[in-house]
C-alpha cells in the first residue's frame, strides 16, 4: 500500500462569522474583505513546508490540486506549487491532481507544463486530470457545462498523444485545432507519467479509466463506508470490461488524526475539522451542479459529487467533532485505531493508493507535523505490506539516475 500526503490548502483565517457575512466560500466571497495577502504569504510558505516535511517523514507522494476563487483551496495553479516542490524534494513523487484540462486554451499548455515538472523533478510526476467542479469551471472560468466533459476528454487525448508521439503532428478536434503539435520539453517518463483521474462519482468515468488504463482516484469527504457504493461500482466496471482487479488502479482520500487517546485526538483535531466542514463547505446552492454539468447516466444513478454532497448536507448546519466521527468523515484516535480502520478500508474498497489529509481547516503547524509524524511512524509501517502481491503499474518507475543520458559530443 502506498501513502500520499494530500494538501487542499484552505485559507485558515476566515472569521468566526464568515457564514453570516458571506453567502458562499466559493465563486464570490469578496477577496478584499476576507483574504489578507500578507497573511497569505505566510500561509503558502507554511503549506509548502508541510509538504516538504511529509517527504522527510516517509510519505510516498505529496499531492496538490486545482481550484479557483474560493477559501476552500488556495491553489488556482497546482503546477506552481509542484514547481516549487521540485527544487526542495528528491524522493517523494509529485502527485498533481490538476490540471483541469478543459479550462486551458489550447490544452497543449498542460502537456508542456507537466512535462516541465517531470523533467525538473527527475521523472517523479504523477499527472492528474480532473474535470473540475461546477463552481471552478462554469462559474469561475465561464466554461459551458454542457460541453465541458467532451472538451475535457478531447484535451486529455491531445495531451497524452503529444507525450506519446514525441514528433510533430496535426490535431483536428472538435474544440481544438492545431496545425503543429510539437511540445518541448517532453517527459522523462516514457511514454508518459502515470495518469490519475480524480473523481467524485461520475459513472462514465469508470469505463473511461479502465479503457485507457488510468487510475481512478475517489476524492471523498464522507469516509470509506460512504465511499463503498462508488468503489463497488468501479470494481464491477473493471470486472465487466475484463480488467485486472489490481488495487493500485484505484485511490481513495481519507481524513486522519493520530493521537495517544480519543481525548487527545479531540483536543488536537476537533477545531480544525469543524472549521473545514462548517466554513470550507459553505457553498451557495445556486453554484451546485450547473445544468449540463452532470451526465445523464450519473443523474440516473443518483450520484452527486463529493463537494456538492457536502455543501448540500452541511449548509446551515453546525457540524461537531462527534458528527464527523460518527459519519466516518474522519478516522481519529490511537495508532491502532487508525491501523484497524485503514485495514478495514483496504478490505472493503480494495484501494492500493491512500491519500491522507493530515492537515485540514485551520490546523496549526505543530499539530500538522505531529499528525504527519505519528502517521508515518506508527501507522504506515503496519500497512505497507498490504497488496504487495500486486504490481503497481500506475506509479513512476524512471528516476533520473536510471535515465539513459546522451553520449558526449565527439571532439572535432
Amino acid at each position: 500500500m502506498k501513502f500520499h500526503w494530500f494538501h487542499l490548502m484552505p485559507y485558515p483565517h476566515l472569521p468566526d462569522d464568515f457564514r453570516e457575512r458571506a453567502k458562499s466560500v466559493w465563486v464570490d466571497p469578496p477577496a478584499g474583505e476576507f483574504y489578507d495577502p500578507v497573511k497569505g504569504h505566510q500561509v503558502y510558505n507554511d503549506y509548502l513546508d508541510q509538504l516538504e516535511f511529509a517527504e522527510r517523514a516517509g510519505f510516498d507522494g505529496i499531492c496538490v490540486n486545482e481550484h479557483h476563487q474560493n477559501g476552500y483551496g488556495l491553489m488556482p495553479s497546482p503546477n506552481l506549487m509542484a514547481a516549487a516542490l521540485t527544487r526542495r524534494t528528491t524522493k517523494a513523487k509529485l502527485v498533481v491532481l490538476g490540471n483541469s484540462v478543459a479550462l486551458y486554451n489550447p490544452p497543449i499548455r498542460v502537456a508542456e507544463e507537466m512535462a516541465m515538472l517531470d523533467v525538473m523533478s527527475g521523472g517523479r510526476l504523477v499527472s492528474g486530470f480532473p474535470v473540475g467542479t461546477g463552481m471552478d469551471t462554469a462559474f469561475c472560468y465561464g466554461a459551458n457545462p454542457a460541453t465541458l466533459r467532451d472538451k475535457y476528454r478531447e484535451g486529455v487525448e491531445l495531451v497524452v498523444r503529444a507525450w506519446k508521439e514525441r514528433k510533430p503532428f496535426a490535431f483536428n478536434g472538435k474544440y481544438t485545432q492545431l496545425r503543429y503539435v510539437n511540445p518541448w520539453p517532453v517527459p522523462i517518463q516514457n511514454p508518459h507519467p502515470p495518469i490519475w483521474i480524480p473523481g467524485g462519482g461520475s459513472i462514465e468515468t469508470f469505463e473511461w479509466c479502465v479503457r485507457n488504463n488510468f487510475l481512478y482516484a475517489y476524492l471523498s469527504y464522507w469516509g470509506y463506508e460512504n465511499g463503498r457504493p462508488v468503489m463497488d461500482s468501479f470494481w464491477e466496471t473493471v470486472e465487466r470490461m475484463g480488467g485486472e482487479k489490481n488495487p493500485y488502479r484505484a485511490g481513495f482520500l481519507q481524513f486522519v488524526g493520530v493521537a495517544d487517546s480519543d481525548a487527545e485526538a479531540e483536543r488536537l483535531y476537533a477545531g480544525p475539522a469543524e472549521y473545514f466542514y462548517n466554513k470550507c463547505f459553505h457553498i451557495a446552492p445556486q453554484y451546485n451542479n450547473p445544468p449540463g454539468y452532470q451526465s445523464i447516466a450519473t443523474i440516473r444513478k443518483g450520484v452527486s459529487s463529493q463537494v456538492v454532497k457536502a455543501s448540500q448536507n452541511l449548509r446551515g448546519a453546525n457540524v461537531k467533532w462527534k458528527d464527523l466521527l460518527d459519519a466516518g468523515c474522519i478516522v481519529a484516535g490511537t495508532p491502532q485505531t487508525i491501523v484497524d480502520r485503514l485495514n478495514d478500508m483496504a478490505d472493503k474498497l480494495h484501494v492500493g493508493h491512500v491519500m491522507l489529509l493530515c492537515h485540514y481547516g485551520n490546523m496549526p503547524n505543530e499539530t500538522v507535523y505531529y499528525n504527519t509524524t505519528r502517521m508515518a511512524r506508527d501507522v504506515m509501517p503496519k500497512l505497507r505490506a498490504r497488496f504487495s502481491e500486486y504490481e503497481d503499474k500506475w506509479w513512476p518507475k524512471s528516476p533520473i539516475a536510471d535515465v539513459q543520458k546522451p553520449a558526449p559530443l565527439a571532439a572535432e
